[in-house]
């Protein structure tokens, strides 16, 4: 069950594909190189390798339980928690004036990765606490900051997102929640809050809620929609913890996965109205908590990743030590490990493929997240914006979708043993499932692709992304290695099939809305598809130089070999997703309800 965090990969891709460097040109960020990030991701591999890797396994025997309205989770998380606190690492890329190391997010996404491999179910809380202090920095009022911000920076109290409700899934216009306006400034919540990850444990001392509700009188929809924090425990004055709220868990849900993170049912108001206040302005609460949402679709991602590299090291463990059959070549002369076998290998190869394709695409998007938050100059930051945008729906909706089919291949590998539960090959296929639908299925991240991110712009910033990628090709072709010419093949006929696409969706999405969604998802996989594709395609290039260099000569063979398989494994899908999308839309609608 051992886990050993892929640091070569991610220092390759911080260095090469994000450029640290540039970063690191950045005010504020001087001292965030790679010797920096090199350092941190070091120390972090240490925590997650040692302290979170062993309880992985544990919190799905032994998951969190509830009592009496206390919810205990697995042993050893809360010490773990502790840890995770005290090292620094919930602070890792938040500000220094509120207790953060305010480093970039080029760096943090790795370590993230590494959490999340190590133990996805723990990794949940810091994710959903990096949520609520990207909303409190983007919208609270100086007081809220003051009280709430530093105690979640530095671990000691924890965050949560309450958005569903059991009526009010993706459909937010549906939140009945309702908050009452008080003397003082501040208001009573009542309502039912379904799917809360981390909305009680035991790890820390307090829960700071943020909680969707409508204010008596708001108009209908979403746009009566307002944001509350909602403690676990009120806070005096002096910053030391009062009474308990009126905040509540009833139940936990039995889940499929990712069982030792307790996903609550919280009740608000049973006894006469928990306490809340206002973040921000009434009815902008959709807007605010769609910052959280959208770090949190991120971190989604990436632990898709995470959950694929943790699959794919199982797998390759696994396959290094099962002895079965005679190799088909005669290569021996007796029965050997499984990883001699071709289709043993394609399996393997499959799974590293897409995980470091979706690295290389995560690391990227990293980086323009980076410039757009902080660059000196305004259209650089505006440029890394659009483009960081663009990325959020195919990072999270490629990257889960891939984690899929990569646990899958885990269990395959592992043949009639990976159906046992004691391998835990199974668990890593099981706890993968729910990154394809929580912070918005895939078909709500393609929605997003093909209405803000494609059809609203009439697809301009999709075609400048295959400009890029079109340049890319040039530098592949100027290579002239075999390699490099069959990437740049491949790269060039999904690029081709891409833009047929964009034009699609940017000409027919008004005109043709049920024809354009038809292919939505599909859309949103051919996208991540060849930006994944690209960024492998960008990672040979360097690894062809710093082989020539004579740098660290294993690793750049197995980046090109990978690169390699990518482009005609996986990027070789891409003309039939367009064709799918493009020609076959009118299938998609064709059968009558009734013949379902």
């Amino acid at each position: 069950m051992s886990y050993t965090a892929p640091l070569k990969d991610m220092l390759f891709n911080i260095e090469h594909l994000a450029r640290i460097d540039q970063i690191a040109q950045i005010p504020g960020f001087e001292d965030a190189g790679l010797d920096t990030a090199q350092a941190v991701l070091e120390e972090c591999a240490k925590l997650n390798e040692g302290v979170l890797a062993p309880l992985n396994f544990e919190g799905d025997k032994n998951p969190s339980s509830w009592k009496d309205g206390v919810v205990t989770t697995t042993p050893g998380f809360k010490d773990a928690f502790r840890q995770y606190g005290e090292g620094g690492w919930q602070g890792l890329q938040h500000p220094t004036d509120f207790g953060g190391q305010g480093l970039p997010k080029t760096i943090g996404a790795a370590c993230i990765e590494m959490t999340n491999s190590a133990n996805m179910s723990f990794a949940l809380c810091p994710l959903l606490t990096d949520g609520a202090i990207e909303a409190l920095l983007t919208a609270g009022s100086d007081e809220l900051k003051a009280t709430y911000l530093e105690k979640l920076v530095t671990g000691e109290w924890t965050g949560t997102m309450n958005l569903t409700e059991p009526q009010a899934g993706s459909d937010l216009a549906l939140v009945r929640t309702r908050a009452e306006p008080l003397p003082d400034g501040s208001y009573k919540v009542f309502g039912t809050k379904i799917f809360i990850t981390y909305g009680e444990h035991d790890m820390a001392e307090n829960i700071v809620h943020l909680v969707l509700a409508r204010v008596v009188g708001a108009p209908e929809g979403v746009k009566g929609i307002s944001l509350f924090v909602v403690p676990k425990f009120m806070v005096n004055a002096d910053g030391t913890l009062g009474a308990r709220n009126d905040a509540h868990c009833v139940s936990i849900e039995h889940k499929m996965g990712i069982k030792a993170s307790p996903t609550a049912v919280l009740q608000f108001g049973d006894h006469g109205g928990a306490v809340g206040y206002l973040v921000g302005q009434e009815n902008r609460g959709l807007e605010y908590m769609f910052i959280m949402m959208n770090a949190a679709r991120y971190g989604v991602g990436i632990q898709g990743i995470a959950i694929a590299e943790r699959a794919y090291q199982k797998a390759v463990g696994y396959a290094k030590d099962r002895v079965q059959s005679r190799p088909v070549d005669g290569s021996m002369n007796a029965s050997a490990a499984i990883i001699h076998h071709p289709d043993v290998r394609r399996m393997l190869m499959t799974m590293r493929a897409y995980t470091e394709g979706c690295r290389a695409m995560a690391s990227t998007a990293a980086a323009a997240y980076d410039a757009a938050h902080h660059h000196p100059d305004a259209q650089v930051r505006k440029d890394n914006a659009t483009f960081y945008e663009f990325m959020v729906p195919l990072v999270k909706g490629y990257s889960t979708e891939m984690s899929l089919e990569v646990t899958s291949l885990g269990v395959q590998v592992h043949g009639g043993m990976g159906f046992i539960e004691e391998t835990g090959a199974a668990q890593y296929y099981r706890d993968a499932k729910i990154l394809t639908i929580y912070e918005g299925t895939t078909a709500i991240q393609a929605n997003d692709l093909v209405g803000r991110k494609t059809a609203r712009d009439g697809g301009q910033t999709a075609k400048g992304i295959a400009a890029q990628v079109a340049e890319t090709e040039a530098a592949l072709v100027a290579s002239g290695s075999a390699q490099a010419l069959a990437v740049a093949k491949r790269l060039k006929a999904a690029r081709e099939a891409f833009l047929d696409v964009v034009d699609f969706v940017a000409g027919k999405t008004k005109a043709e809305p049920n024809a354009v969604f038809a292919g939505s998802v599909p859309y949103l996989m051919l996208a991540g598809n060849l930006v994944a594709g690209w960024q492998l395609a960008r990672s040979l290039r360097v690894a062809e130089e710093q082989l020539a260099a004579g740098v660290d000569t294993a690793f750049m063979q197995a980046k090109i070999a990978t690169a390699h398989f990518y482009a005609e494994h996986l990027l070789n899908k891409a003309p039939g997703i367009r064709d799918s999308i493009v020609d076959g839309a009118a299938s998609v609608t064709a059968l009558a309800l009734e013949s379902f």
